[in-house]
């Protein structure tokens, strides 16, 4: 999670919403791909941290299931990364933060928990939670003033 954390920072820098993703062979301790959110700058709504590491991931592995891997994101999944990770075939998922208002695992569709759901991996929220928690906030704090400063003029 720590490098999953590094890359959202990397993500923030970039102006994009700090949230990172990587996707761990647990038997063997590899990384086997990484990710930061890159909507903005890839002018891609589809381009969330989860999807551009799950891509990566499979041309790693040159496979579209990734049965076996673990990932790690700083954020709970939206509803189209977690309907990406259940497709993929993703083993086990771990967030930090969870998101009241967009996530899809624990709040909102709970789409693991679907009956139409094809797959659904190991989850578990809350490893480094309250450190994304802060950096998102400080992010979009940051973000607001910004945006104020802009309106004064």
């Amino acid at each position: 999670m720590r490098m999953a954390m590094a890359l959202a920072q990397a993500a923030a820098d970039a102006g994009e919403v700090p949230v990172g993703c990587v996707i761990v062979d647990e038997t063997t301790g590899e990384v086997v791909s990484e990710g930061s959110n890159g909507p903005v700058a890839a002018h891609d709504p589809t381009a969330h941290a989860e999807i551009v590491a799950l891509r990566r991931a499979a041309q790693a592995t040159a496979n579209y299931r990734l049965t076996g891997l673990t990932l790690y994101v700083t954020l709970e999944p939206c509803a189209m990364c977690a309907g990406a990770i259940s497709h993929a075939r993703i083993g086990r998922v771990v967030w930090a933060a969870d998101d009241a208002k967009g996530g899809a695992v624990v709040h909102g569709p709970r789409l693991f928990e679907q009956p139409t759901c094809h797959w659904r991996p190991q989850v578990e929220g809350g490893l480094l939670a309250e450190e994304s928690a802060t950096a998102l906030r400080d992010f979009f704090r940051a973000r607001r003033a910004g945006t104020a400063r802009l309106a004064e003029r």
